[in-house]
């Protein structure tokens, strides 16, 4: 009978391989490109395009819940078909939607192109993110992808305002491309069962946590609501400031430099890990709700660099408390493969709620207020989560294999 190491050298974990890391990576981090980017996007619109504060809400709206459906979409099929033929289908949608903006450019036309670019971005960006939930510790190939979402949504910030919209298009089917020239470094399926077998041995069980499937499923709503929360204030806080006097020159650089703060908040959940899982994530909603609905009281110099940089190190300091509960409670990972459904479609509602605070004429401290409360409301679901699983079906440790 061969024992664990011996199998583990014989067949290596495909999904471990640097090669699978590495496009996996770059996937997501293509897909998320527009997630990132919405202020300078929709600043973009507003000066190039020459729409309107609310219909840029909804033309972003769009993309991102666009991107929803091919999350959605790819989440049923990674299973039943190869990945790379999956992959390559979100590709040639991606880019032929982008490529259309350049030539279609009145509101209706792009609203829908826009819808069109999102669910191919949903696509190889769901792939992508089963790829990195299948390596052997996924909690380390995670964190690989928030620490390149600080570097690359920095370059992001700094560059895209730079362009003019077009380019803006070209930039994003540059990127997209590149995901073709290296898709044959995703693995097309994904791992048999004496495979999975082989993996579970080499694993490092924390802690078993025995919940019924709507607990999970709650954990999806809760990180839609902090995605809602995502969408409204990322979208607007650039328009915000300037509206409220915030020079160009100061606010630019504030939104770039704050996307480092990213990094800080990988640091940070390093730390607070010790604390479980449950006592960081009400912090850094609680905190998050505070950041966004401060601005209500109106945005200055001072106080929008206060709140971009802690929003941003709390943004990605509860993404990794978020996603590491959902892998907790789906072992099986049908559910965290829908995590960029959920985000997509969070941040797609956030600017459309958005749009209609500021259709309302309840202006700018509205839209903050409204966000702010999408975070509390994120907190609640968890509260009772927590009240849940340690009152009335209490967690029980991993058995001793």
């Amino acid at each position: 009978m061969v024992d664990a190491p011996q199998a583990n050298k014989a067949t290596p974990i495909v999904f471990d391989s640097w090669r699978s890391l590495s496009i996996a990576l770059y996937l997501a981090l293509v897909g998320y490109t527009v997630m990132v980017s919405v202020p300078v996007l929709s600043t973009a619109l507003v000066n190039l395009g020459g729409f309107s504060e609310e219909q840029v809400g909804r033309i972003w709206g769009a993309d991102l819940g666009g991107f929803s459906f091919g999350a959605i979409l790819s989440a049923f099929l990674v299973a039943r078909m190869n990945r790379r033929l999956l992959v390559a289908g979100g590709i040639v949608l991606s880019i032929g939607a982008n490529a259309l903006c350049l030539v279609l450019v009145d509101y209706d036309a792009l609203l829908m192109l826009r819808v069109a670019a999102g669910i191919g971005s949903g696509i190889f960006t769901a792939v992508a993110m089963v790829t990195l939930g299948a390596t052997t510790n996924p909690v380390k190939a995670f964190n690989m992808l928030l620490f390149g979402f600080a570097l690359s949504t920095a370059a992001e910030l700094h560059i895209l305002p730079q362009m003019e919209m077009k380019e803006i298009y070209v930039f994003f089917i540059a990127l997209t491309v590149l995901c073709a020239a290296f898709l044959h470094w995703l693995p097309a399926r994904p791992l048999t069962e004496e495979q999975l077998a082989q993996q579970e041995q080499i694993e490092e069980d924390v802690e078993n946590w025995h919940v019924p499937r709507f607990i999970p499923v709650l954990c999806l709503i809760a990180v839609c609501f902090t995605y809602i929360n995502i969408g409204g204030y990322y979208t607007y806080v650039e328009l915000a400031a300037l509206a409220d006097g915030v020079a160009q020159d100061w606010v630019g650089p504030v939104l770039t430099w704050s996307s480092i703060f990213a990094i800080v908040g990988c640091v940070l959940a390093l730390f607070a890990g010790r604390f479980g899982l449950f006592k960081p994530l009400f912090f850094s909603l609680l905190a998050i709700a505070l950041v966004v609905a401060q601005l209500a009281g109106g945005v200055n110099d001072v106080n929008i660099v206060v709140s971009l940089f802690a929003f941003m190190t709390l943004w990605t300091f509860n993404d990794i408390f978020q996603s590491a509960m959902l892998s907790h409670m789906d072992r099986q990972g049908s559910l965290v493969a829908l995590l960029p459904s959920v985000q997509g479609f969070g941040q797609s509602v956030g600017p459309n709620i958005a749009a209609s605070v500021l259709a309302a004429d309840m202006g700018y401290p509205g839209v903050f207020m409204v966000s702010g409360a999408m975070a509390l409301i994120a907190l609640a679901i968890y509260l009772g989560i927590f009240f849940y699983v340690h009152k009335w079906h209490p967690l029980q440790p991993a058995k001793a294999s």
